[in-house]
């Protein structure tokens, strides 16, 4: 066990005789207390040598972040914190101050007090905060020794109500249990607490933990146990003598009688009519409980019950919403040639857990892809249902090849037409990865951020419309697009809100910090992705975060270039034009070896289009990057009837054409496009240098 009334070994010394004043730090020292300096626009925090032994941190492992102490302090504990430095910022205090509990080497909980002073600027923004932080294990026993004539029940239940008010989980409520000033709230010298799940009493929470009794971690209603007795009847049980203890429940005394136990008290937590668990308090000193005694135990329970309860919802609620929320989410982002995609979504620390936050990636014909983020308004299970249809449509409206400014729009009117009070943000880019070009469309959301080869990072000024929904409202459907250029090995970084904005901070202010994290950030993507997330952990927030980045992957084969022909009905030199223009191309590009079955599959898609549609047709030729050489033949027209291949008729003509293509070509398709369809087909050319 830890000696939680010596000072850290790191902080003890000598003082010199001669040394009188002590020196500020060695005062500080012996008394258990270090300082904290944290720069609240660089996530830094500088630390002491006695800061860092009470928060149990090894010399030379911590590396000056407030991320590096995640999981040192219990989740409703960092709750807590993080609670009252909100407040400060947000109203304007100077300080702050509360108790928390750091987790030791050897698991223990150390009772700890933080204090800090916020720095402000002119403007009256939060710049740093300095403070100190010290042992409270000291305070906190000489405060918790048992005076009777103190002993108020009403005070006793207000304190255990008090302690509770944070719990919003299950667990929160086993933390509160297993947390050493949990015996003292009780003021019981031993405490179990059990859980009903599935007719069985699970043992959750005890304190002391080395008076666990082995055999008592499962154990079943109908066995010989006060705490099954209790959920039995629903009435408490009050055991007043060793001898008791010892005729009713003879197994468990002979496993609680060597720790000195004398006396105990199970109380049955109800809720709703029905127990969900049971509670048991012991005393080392047989007593005999007196009526005002039994009616505070009974009130301690039902308080008990209630806390226990509202987590339970609250468990089932964050469970449906969560589940929910990760259905609509995409399982997988696909593997798509020429680009790395990382994703990642984060839930807020404070509030709820659930949100509306989304992201996807669209494969599309040619090398392309649409990447989207988006963010439906509130926290709730709605706001993820919404999200979740408006995914799929966006999704749908890009796979059908519209363009990205009629995507928005159209999201935008099926929001609108959803009935709900509910409003999207969104920003969605369609990249040609071959090309490198981007369009990028936005509907009331964050620029994106673009990340160069060289580590730097800017803001895209991306000109954007109202927020999904709102735009339908005020039939205000227009959707500017900016077109940028994306370099091999350069980074699209799209995220919303939750990533940038933080209580007392303008979105300038967190735009700039996050920029400064990505140019400092890892090079891997996923690496990024995750230095991203733990933003979300260092700081204060009420906003769950989703990012997603697209990085170019370099091309091993250069593109070509994109040739284009209109062609119209009955306009034999516009046909004439395209043949020729696909015949150069081809041998420009060195694919002299194909150049027949090319030409003659290009024919037939132009033919096709011209016979069996009554409009133009839009013939297109490029080279595509990647690890091999491919020239791409597109030809697109106004019909959405999909073409079929035939059996040639009688005549060995008609039927022949989708013959010839699924022959000549190594692969061919049909895509939907937002006015029509596309029939396309590729080549793989031989390298020039094969011999």
């Amino acid at each position: 066990m830890v000696d939680r009334g010596a000072p850290p070994a790191s902080v003890q010394g000598d003082v010199a005789p001669g040394d009188w004043p002590a020196r500020p730090e060695v005062s500080l020292a012996f008394n258990h207390m270090g300082s904290f300096d944290w720069d609240l626009e660089t996530g830094r925090l500088h630390l002491d040598p006695v800061a860092l032994a009470l928060l149990d941190i090894p010399p030379g492992t911590y590396g000056g972040r407030i991320g590096d102490l995640a999981g040192r302090v219990p989740r409703s504990d960092a709750a807590r914190l993080d609670a009252h430095i909100s407040r400060a910022l947000k109203e304007g205090s100077d300080s702050y101050g509360t108790y928390l509990r750091v987790r030791v080497g050897d698991g223990s909980l150390r009772p700890t007090y933080a204090q800090g002073r916020i720095l402000r600027d002119g403007q009256g923004r939060p710049r740093r905060i300095i403070g100190i932080v010290r042992d409270a294990t000291e305070e906190l026993r000489h405060a918790a020794e048992p005076r009777p004539e103190q002993r108020d029940p009403t005070a006793v239940v207000e304190t255990i109500t008090a302690a509770l008010a944070h719990a919003r989980t299950v667990q929160d409520v086993i933390d509160f249990f297993q947390d050493s000033r949990a015996v003292q709230h009780l003021g019981a010298d031993l405490h179990v607490l059990g859980l009903l799940e599935s007719g069985r009493i699970h043992l959750v929470a005890e304190g002391p933990e080395e008076h666990y009794i082995p055999g008592t971690r499962y154990t079943r209603i109908d066995e010989d146990f006060p705490m099954s007795e209790v959920i039995r009847t629903l009435a408490p049980r009050f055991i007043e003598s060793p001898e008791e203890f010892a005729e009713h429940y003879p197994w468990l005394w002979q496993n609680i009688k060597d720790i000195g136990i004398s006396s105990a008290v199970y109380l049955p937590l109800i809720a709703q009519a029905r127990a969900i668990g049971a509670v048991g308090l012991l005393y080392r000193e047989g007593r005999a409980f007196s009526r005002q005694e039994r009616n505070l135990f009974i009130a301690v329970g039902s308080s008990l019950a209630q806390s226990l309860a509202r987590a339970m919802l609250y468990d089932q609620e964050h469970d449906l919403a969560e589940g929910l929320q990760q259905a609509m989410l995409p399982r997988r982002i696909p593997d798509i040639p020429g680009a790395q995609i990382a994703v990642r979504y984060r839930s807020a620390r404070m509030g709820r857990d659930i949100g509306g936050d989304w992201y996807d990636a669209v494969p599309l014909p040619g090398g392309r892809v649409g990447v989207v983020i988006g963010d439906v308004q509130g926290h709730d299970t709605h706001a993820a249902a919404v999200m979740g249809q408006l995914r799929i449509v966006l999704r749908a409206y890009a796979s059908e090849g519209h363009a990205p400014a009629t995507i928005m729009a159209r999201a935008s009117t099926f929001l609108h037409e959803l009935d709900t009070d509910r409003f999207a943000t969104c920003a969605y880019a369609e990249a040609d990865l071959s090309t490198g070009i981007v369009h990028i469309v936005r509907a009331g959301h964050i620029d994106p951020l673009l990340r160069h080869n060289d580590g730097t990072c800017r803001r895209l000024p991306v000109a954007g419309g109202l927020p999904l929904g709102l735009s339908a409202e005020f039939g205000r459907l227009d959707y500017p697009v900016t077109t940028v250029e994306l370099d091999p090995g350069e980074t699209l970084l799209l995220f919303t809100d939750g990533l940038v904005e933080q209580p007392g901070s303008d979105l300038d202010e967190g735009m700039g910090l996050l920029s400064t994290i990505v140019r400092e950030g890892p090079h891997d993507l996923h690496e990024l992705a995750d230095r991203l997330c733990d933003v979300i952990g260092e700081r204060v927030g009420e906003d769950d975060m989703a990012v997603l980045l697209l990085r170019r992957q370099g091309a091993t084969a250069r593109a070509g270039g994109r040739l284009q022909q209109h062609i119209a009905p009955a306009d034999p030199e516009s046909l004439r034009a395209a043949r020729h223009m696909i015949r150069a191309a081809v041998r420009a590009w060195g694919a002299r070896e194909r150049s027949d079955e090319i030409e003659l599959v290009a024919d037939e898609l132009v033919t096709n289009a011209l016979l069996h549609t009554d409009g133009a047709a839009v013939a297109t030729i490029r080279m595509l990057a990647g690890p091999e050489r491919r020239v791409r033949v597109e030809v697109e027209d106004k019909s959405s009837v999909l073409p079929r291949r035939r059996e040639p008729g009688e005549s060995g003509v008609s039927g022949r054409g989708l013959l010839l293509v699924d022959r000549l070509a190594d692969v061919w398709g049909v895509e939907s496009r937002g006015t029509g369809k596309s029939v396309w087909c590729e080549f793989v050319i031989p390298d020039r240098h094969t011999p």
